[in-house]
């Protein structure tokens, strides 16, 4: 084992001051710079005179260099963004929003992908002391080293996993941007209302005018030792994704009797709940297993009648966001307040019902399509996590890995395309991701259990898990995770025999 910094030279990056900023120049990399996929997402967002990008001419990216987020506004959040810095960023200076990791004595795909591994996350976050991360905290990480040749072997296989995820993080952001288009071409702009709809005020379609609207409690009403680790679910502004979805993963909960003293907050499907401080406008409509739940104070809840689909009203709302309506700004030119009375007098073009449904009839398809996606996506990354773990622990024999670094475009045609139609991720996905997640785990630790610590060979563990397989339909009419087993399979087959 050897410390990060005994392989590496660990700094931070540099900030230019508001003055040496520029829109033209010599490009400097920002966190807004980098995608979700840890890819560089084309533009620049900002530039520097060369008086400052001289001085900090050490800060300049080289290909290579690991870059990782080293302030966040939450703890958790600390460590959580990391890109390997490409050819295409070479020589840029990085803003002090990152911490430049520069390998000297490790394979640099290797070094990234073990920084971004569940073992390398959890060795930065137990380093992390508050909201931010320094070169100390990472030099003193402790990294396993293998011979060049494993290093290379490693970063190739989860290189393809890695890939994989990627293409299904754009497939998810390209169906995104097709419901926008669509949105747009059905309806129009709502500024200009070239589709000559009839302008009317939202007031019009709440269910009535006592229960339309419905501002969150006070937070004297709900008190933070009020909260409980579980009972009925308090949705809050985290539950709101900028697309306008619900993210459906609920960190706070009340007791029955508290509920019992706050119904008038209840919020039930088909209820559009929005933001109304921090991220403003936020907002999606409510669909959710829950038969109780309520709003928490920073929500709004709006209840529509028969004649306008919520969907259309958020879908409005977020793809035309600025287009309809005006809210209070501040001197950032953000959002700063929403109240039920700014809600009342919205004004918007109001198209017929069989249009808005024949909208709704669009994206359910396409909802539909994205589920399969994200299946697939959350598979993908269980397996990467699965993979990494192994690897760094020393538990896969890499002989059969090829140690030639391969394009990623060739990797995706030869792994996203299987030859037998029956082994398509997509068709073969489980509902609960618990329980591929754990399948994937058992699959492989199973087998290392029965190896008695020796290494192996992927190769040599297929046959034997097949047979268990095998073993328990005899025993069972309907076993459950044959299919994810098959659809594992064909993943690790097409990643280690490729190439």
């Amino acid at each position: 084992m050897q410390t990060l910094i005994e392989i590496a030279d660990v700094f931070n990056g540099k900030t230019p001051s508001k003055a040496e900023q520029r829109t033209e120049g010599l490009p400097i990399l920002k966190i807004r710079d980098i995608d979700g996929n840890g890819k560089f997402s084309g533009m620049f967002g900002s530039y520097v005179n060369r008086k400052f990008y001289k001085r900090y001419s050490n800060k300049k990216l080289r290909t290579g260099d690991t870059i990782i987020l080293n302030a966040a506004h939450n703890a958790d959040y600390v460590g959580n963004k990391n890109a390997l810095v490409s050819e295409e960023l070479d020589g840029t200076i990085a803003t002090g929003e990152w911490l430049i990791v520069r390998p000297k004595k490790a394979n640099p795909s290797f070094i990234n992908h073990f920084l971004k591994s569940p073992e390398g996350r959890q060795k930065i976050k137990k380093e992390v002391k508050g909201i931010h991360l320094y070169p100390k905290d990472v030099e003193r990480i402790k990294v396993s080293l293998p011979t060049p040749d494993d290093q290379i072997r490693i970063a190739t296989l989860l290189s393809r996993v890695e890939a994989l995820v990627a293409t299904r993080k754009d497939n998810l952001r390209l169906l995104d941007k097709f419901l926008k288009s669509t949105f747009l071409e059905m309806f129009g702009d709502p500024l200009r209302n070239e589709k000559g709809f009839e302008v009317r005020s939202l007031n019009e379609f709440y269910i009535d005018p006592k229960n339309g609207t419905k501002c969150g409690p006070f937070g004297s009403a709900l008190k933070k030792n009020e909260y409980v680790k579980s009972g009925v679910p308090v949705w809050n502004m985290d539950n709101i994704s900028k697309d306008g979805r619900l993210q459906p993963h609920v960190n706070l909960w009340i007791t029955d009797d508290k509920f019992e003293g706050l119904k008038g907050y209840s919020v039930i499907n088909g209820d559009v709940i929005i933001s109304r401080a921090g991220t403003v406008e936020k907002m999606c409509v409510l669909k959710t297993i829950y038969t109780k739940s309520i709003i928490s104070t920073n929500l709004i809840r709006v209840r529509f009648g028969k004649d306008l689909l919520p969907l259309y009203f958020v879908s409005l709302m977020t793809y035309c966001k600025g287009r309809v309506g005006k809210l209070r700004t501040g001197p950032d030119g953000t959002f700063t307040h929403m109240n039920t009375g700014i809600l009342d007098k919205l004004r918007f073009p109001y198209p017929p019902m069989d249009l808005q449904n024949q909208f709704a009839s669009v994206v359910e398809k396409v909802e539909s399509l994205k589920a399969l996606y994200q299946q697939s996506l959350s598979e993908l990354e269980d397996l990467y996590d699965v993979l990494s773990q192994k690897v760094f622990k020393g538990e896969l024999d890499l002989s059969r890995i090829p140690s030639e670094n391969i394009p990623e475009e060739t990797i995706s045609e030869r792994t996203t395309q299987p030859t037998d139609q029956s082994a398509k991720p997509d068709r073969y996905a489980m509902s609960d991701p618990t329980e591929r997640k754990q399948l994937l785990h058992q699959l492989f630790d199973a087998f290392i259990a029965e190896q008695k610590g020796a290494s192996f060979s992927l190769d040599d563990f297929w046959p034997q898990a097949e047979q268990k397989v095998l073993n328990h339909m005899n025993n069972e009419s309907q076993p459950p995770g044959v299919d994810d087993y098959e659809m594992a399979k064909t993943w690790l087959f097409d990643l280690l025999k490729s190439g």
